[in-house]
């Protein structure tokens, strides 16, 4: 499930958790442990720092047993089936399977499969709806609510399921979204999803509260999008002078990794108008509270 599935008042709630989950794990005295006993199973099928960092943080100060899937030195690398390495893992009875793959779908045919709670971690260019919700509680934080106001994500929106994920979720918490990049990386019809789209980026962050950078996924495109790195950055990406244009109080984010100085000058990114390192914090905020609410989901299915 990602954000398109969940309703306002599901985010909200999620949002709400997560923030009562950083004053209890802020304390200094100990904790209760609510997933102690319980078998987590990252199954990463894509590079990542961040997200399966942060999942493993996440689980281990809930009192949960981690393990980190290697793909590389699976049998799929022999020729097991996707669905028999997921049935496999599945015998050996985790709680929850965070999953992130390539493919479209991955974490629902999973879900659609075994027993067990799936978290989807990212899944091709559909969505990632973590990163949304730290996003999300990030923003909330920083201007006290997410209603009424302006975000514009710039950059590669035909491949980022992170610009997927945050459209859903700001959207329906009552945000005014506007994407701006290329032509050529801007899906048609996208203005659908109740936002408004931009080829100019000067003109998408005038006025805006918020400025969402996203990474140029090179590694996704199969053609020639655009004519270079340099291009890219003397048009659509975000320095000093562009974000002069924002608002006064206009924040900086990007979910990472950066390309410095193509989506986002270094100025930019480690200055004082940027995000950036309190999205990776919140992130084991947010996936904390994910699997706070799945284990009481199932401890109450358990009992009835």
């Amino acid at each position: 499930m990602g954000l398109e599935e969940l309703t306002s008042e599901e985010i909200s709630l999620i949002l709400a958790t997560a923030k009562s989950t950083q004053k209890i794990f802020s304390q200094e005295k100990k904790q209760p442990l609510p997933l102690k006993g319980k078998l987590i199973i990252n199954l990463f099928y894509e590079p990542s720092t961040r997200t399966r960092t942060s999942f493993e943080i996440a689980g281990k100060r809930l009192g949960a047993d981690i393990i980190n899937f290697d793909f590389s030195t699976s049998s799929m690398s022999k020729g097991e089936t996707f669905k028999d390495t997921v049935l496999t893992l599945h015998a050996m009875k985790p709680d929850i399977i965070v999953i992130r793959h390539s493919a479209p779908g991955a974490p629902q045919f999973i879900a659609n499969n075994i027993s067990a709670s799936v978290i989807n971690a990212g899944d091709g260019a559909h969505e990632h709806p973590t990163q949304a919700l730290l996003d999300l509680l990030t923003i909330k934080e920083t201007f006290g609510r997410i209603e009424r106001l302006r975000v514009a994500i710039v950059g590669d929106i035909g491949h980022s399921r992170v610009a997927r994920s945050n459209i859903w979720g700001l959207t329906k918490l009552g945000a005014h979204v506007r994407v701006a990049g290329p032509p050529t990386l801007i899906p048609s019809h996208i203005e659908k999803m109740g936002i408004e789209v931009f080829y100019d980026v000067d003109a998408a962050i005038k006025d805006v509260d918020v400025i969402m950078c996203l990474r140029l996924q090179t590694e996704r495109q199969n053609q020639n999008l655009f004519p270079s790195l340099k291009e890219y950055s003397q048009f659509f990406g975000i320095n000093q002078a562009r974000l002069s244009k924002a608002k006064p109080g206009a924040m900086v984010m990007h979910p990472g990794p950066i390309n410095r100085g193509v989506e986002i000058t270094s100025d930019v990114a480690d200055g004082e108008k940027s995000l950036i390192l309190k999205q990776v914090a919140n992130g084991i905020a947010v996936r904390m509270a994910l699997f706070y609410l799945l284990a009481r989901e199932n401890h109450k299915n358990v009992a009835h």
